[in-house]
């Protein structure tokens, strides 16, 4: 459903890794010509059928992280393509104020908002998604979702958690879900910990990487050596950072921020919370899955949020 008051202040978000699901893109590729082309687009830029893998799988292969990340994006970019066919075809220009990715999904939004070219973003995000597997390999960790528990809780747990190896609170999703991310000892007495301090839920993610962590250094490095050859563009429209929660608004505070955000924290609550304090009352999630559109209801009740997933769009 497209947003129809005419004071809406629109942000576009978009999704990070682990909203990946064999099929997805499928419904968008047979409804859009601009979906088709940039599906062609990603096969042509790679090399290889990445199109395929999304609609066809197989589900291991696609949930591999070097895969993961660049089908992700691909699937978001076909859906922003297919939105902005179809409001211009009901005379429904949608033009955001401000966009947001989580993790991952910051290369969305750098798309969405002109910085980087999609083609180099899909390269980046490949060889992003090679250089988190060759860390994991050589310094195994994991990730834990924890529900019901404030930050400070979490950090305090780290601390402690700490005398069994590298551990630190990676997401901050909402007031009360956060991410730890780290190695595996320090991640299982975290769990008993939070358990212990009457957390409602924890969960382990189902994920061989410690993304957002120290155990990232390496990879991080090497990323940033690339990124110093991307060109990247002034943003046409202000970017809320994963690091700082911050508003974007020049091509060196982008490159500073995806330079850090291997390791740093994705700070997703205070970086919605800045959208709204700038006037954002109308959030549009686009790309897989509703993850984004329902933390955004729990962290703001003053705001709209709705998600339009592929399948969404290709109904319009």
């Amino acid at each position: 459903m497209l947003p129809t008051a005419e004071d809406a202040k629109i942000a576009f978000v978009f999704p990070g890794q682990g909203t990946q699901y064999v099929g997805m893109g499928k419904a968008l590729y047979e409804a859009s010509q601009a979906a088709r082309r940039i599906f062609a687009q990603a096969d042509e830029t790679l090399g290889f059928a990445l199109s395929r893998l999304c609609f066809e799988g197989p589900e291991d292969e696609l949930h591999d992280t070097i895969n993961a990340q660049p089908a992700i994006l691909t699937v978001s970019i076909a859906c922003l393509a297919a939105l902005r066919e179809r409001s211009g075809e009901l005379g429904r220009k949608l033009s955001p104020v401000a966009v947001a990715g989580h993790s991952l999904g910051e290369y969305t939004a750098l798309v969405a908002a002109g910085v980087l070219d999609f083609p180099d973003a899909l390269r980046l995000v490949r060889e992003r998604g090679r250089l988190m597997k060759e860390s994991g390999e050589q310094q195994p960790g994991g990730m834990v979702a924890i529900v019901g528990l404030t930050a400070e809780q979490a950090d305090a747990i780290c601390v402690e958690a700490r005398a069994l190896g590298t551990i630190v609170r990676a997401n901050t999703n909402s007031p009360d879900q956060l991410v730890l991310s780290g190695e595996l000892a320090a991640l299982d007495r975290a769990t008993q910990l939070a358990r212990e301090a009457g957390a409602r839920a924890v969960v382990p993610l189902r994920i061989t990487i410690a993304s957002h962590s120290p155990l990232m250094q390496n990879a991080a490095l090497k990323l940033a050596e690339i990124l110093a050859s991307i060109p990247l563009r002034e943003p046409q429209v202000p970017i809320a950072a994963n690091i700082t929660g911050q508003l974007l608004t020049t091509a060196e505070e982008v490159r500073r921020e995806l330079a850090e955000q291997l390791t740093g924290p994705v700070e997703w609550t205070r970086s919605v919370a800045q959208m709204v304090e700038n006037g954002v009352n109308t959030f549009i999630e686009i790309g897989p899955g509703q993850v984004l559109s329902r933390l955004i209801k729990r962290i703001s009740r003053d705001v709209q949020a709705t998600s339009l997933d592929d399948g969404a769009i290709a109904a319009l």
